[in-house]
């Protein structure tokens, strides 16, 4: 009998498709005990209020999204903001417990927890650990509202949850095709899979929306008006978009450097001159907060689209969920 090693993947169907053989990585697994805090206060200029509660079970993305702004949290553990961040993910298992105890101390004073910021929730190791769904769970027994960031269909497998939470979940979205995607994100679900998922979300009654983000400027720009009304068809109901932003030198360089890689040298110096034109002669914003507020001429022609397309099909914008009224009784006594 032929002895199989490993045997293929019946998941690789909302796997992106590689042309030819796939790079020589080898995938790390550190597995970190979190002493701290795991609800993180970060601002963000184009959220309603300006800031997000955050928690993250992961560290480091498989995605690859040569964009991703979480890149730089890499270099604080001693790793690079390439490869590294792709191929050395830190693990916390201990992220529920710790949850559970914040909000056990913090509950009345916490308005809404998100799920995404420095990783994706849903990576392919979410599957095995289930540190989100855990989280999920903590949420829902005590009631706190909850935003959850995916460019993965394994979100699908927590309907059961997300059913008990006041919850709404965003798919990033920035590119209509896999042909589009493949350059910027190369190991992600390809969009037809999101797609997918956000209409079983939507089906099963949960709020869902679309997160047309980053906007690369020079390239995705005419996706716009097919992304939002393919979310419209999927059951969306929200919708958010935001320009590129590349945080430090290592992840513009990492970034230039796989453009130059993946797309023809034309497209590379369109993207290049559009952004710079824009900049003041720099592929990079002066300040995280000027990506939101529409400081450039392109972020306003490019937010006009969005917003006539939005208006359109009817969507609404990215809110913060509301406050959900506490029972008398202490959480804490269901608890045990």
């Amino acid at each position: 009998m032929r002895h199989i090693i490993n045997p293929p993947n019946p998941y690789n169907r909302y796997s992106a498709e590689y042309v030819g053989e796939p790079p020589p990585t080898k995938l790390e697994i550190f597995e970190e005990t979190a002493t701290k805090k795991v609800i993180t206060k970060a601002f963000a200029s184009d959220w309603e209020g300006g800031w997000r509660y955050t928690v993250n079970c992961y560290r480091g993305c498989v995605h690859g999204c040569t964009y991703c702004f979480a890149r730089q949290y890499h270099e604080y553990l001693g790793y690079g903001a390439g490869t590294d961040f792709e191929t050395k993910i830190v693990v916390k298992p201990n992220t529920p417990t710790l949850l559970r105890q914040e909000l056990k101390k913090t509950r009345d004073k916490m308005p809404h927890i998100d799920f995404s910021f420095a990783t994706d929730p849903y990576l392919p190791l979410e599957a095995e650990y289930q540190l989100t769904r855990k989280c999920l769970e903590v949420c829902a027994e005590f009631r706190v509202p909850v935003g959850v960031i995916t460019k993965s269909p394994l979100v699908t497998r927590d309907i059961d949850i997300l059913k008990k939470l006041k919850v709404s979940v965003f798919f990033s979205l920035p590119f209509l095709t896999k042909e589009k995607s493949n350059p910027f994100e190369p190991y992600t679900p390809v969009p037809e899979a999101r797609f997918r998922a956000m209409k079983m979300l939507s089906d099963a009654g949960i709020q869902t929306g679309i997160g047309v983000a980053p906007i690369i400027p020079g390239y995705n720009e005419s996706d716009i008006p097919g992304l939002l009304e393919r979310a419209k068809e999927s059951g969306a109901t929200r919708a958010f978009m935001s320009m590129l932003h590349l945080d430090t030198d290592s992840i513009e360089e990492y970034f230039v450097q796989k453009m130059h890689e993946r797309l023809p040298e034309t497209r590379v110096a369109k993207i290049i001159n559009t952004i710079k034109r824009e900049r003041g002669g720099s592929l990079r914003h002066r300040s995280y907060k000027e990506r939101g507020t529409g400081k450039t001429e392109q972020w306003e022609v490019t937010k006009r689209l969005f917003d006539f397309h939005s208006r359109r099909l009817g969507f609404k914008g990215h809110e913060v969920p509301e406050p959900v009224e506490l029972p008398a009784e202490p959480l804490q006594a269901n608890l045990f």
